[in-house]
């Protein structure tokens, strides 16, 4: 006996549905997985930021009132000068790391830091085991913390960061110092914080 195809073109896609619906449901499932990790990073993101601000204003408050105490608005003045004298005292290289803080660029003063260590290190063995961990913190692609200079410098400092010479991050750091005096300095002497710190001696003073 011959079975004759079912003449209903409707009849013979119901299998293809049912076959390609388990797919589509991945699909959906996956989209929406997708989605709440996003939305999860995403509040992640948020509080992290929200806390920082909340810990930078809390050392903001403490460095003012320390300041507030011991050094002096002419000091304070000197720091507008230029990068170099804010940099050349405690509290005001303090006062511009909590600033860039805030501006999620504390790689920048980090780095020149440890590279000011870096060079006044007179042991050999210190000065290796330093230069190795200053170029897995700050400078090899994808590190932690890191920095922004050009792709030539970069491989300059891997071909010869072994030998541990005190000059190996030199033009890197002559690149950051750089960035810092163009592009965070000005804003730091506009920011509140500064401001913050350069009126209360004065209010002090009055009262």
């Amino acid at each position: 006996i011959r079975t004759s195809k079912n003449s209903n073109p409707l009849l013979n896609k119901i299998p293809l549905f049912f076959s390609t619906l388990p797919s589509q449901l991945r699909d959906y499932n996956n989209s929406k997985e997708k989605e709440g990790k996003k939305n999860l990073k995403t509040l992640g993101k948020d509080l992290k930021i929200r806390l920082q601000t909340v810990l930078l204003n809390a050392e903001s408050s403490k460095l003012s009132n320390k300041s507030k105490n011991r050094v002096s608005s002419e000091e304070m003045v000197q720091w507008s000068k230029s990068l170099e004298k804010l940099l050349a005292t405690k509290d005001g290289t303090t006062a511009f790391s909590i600033f860039l803080k805030s501006e999620f660029s504390e790689e920048n003063i980090e780095f020149w830091l440890a590279c000011e260590d870096y060079k006044k290190t007179k042991s050999s063995s210190k000065l290796a085991s330093k230069a190795a961990k200053i170029y897995k913190e700050f400078i090899q692609q994808d590190a932690p913390k890191e920095i922004n200079i050009d792709f030539h410098t970069r491989e300059t400092i891997s071909k010869v960061v072994t030998q541990s010479s005190q000059s190996c991050f030199s033009e890197a750091q002559k690149i950051i110092y750089n960035l810092m005096e163009k592009d965070s300095y000005p804003r730091f002497l506009k920011s509140e914080s500064y401001l913050n710190l350069l009126n209360k001696p004065r209010a002090s003073r009055v009262k």
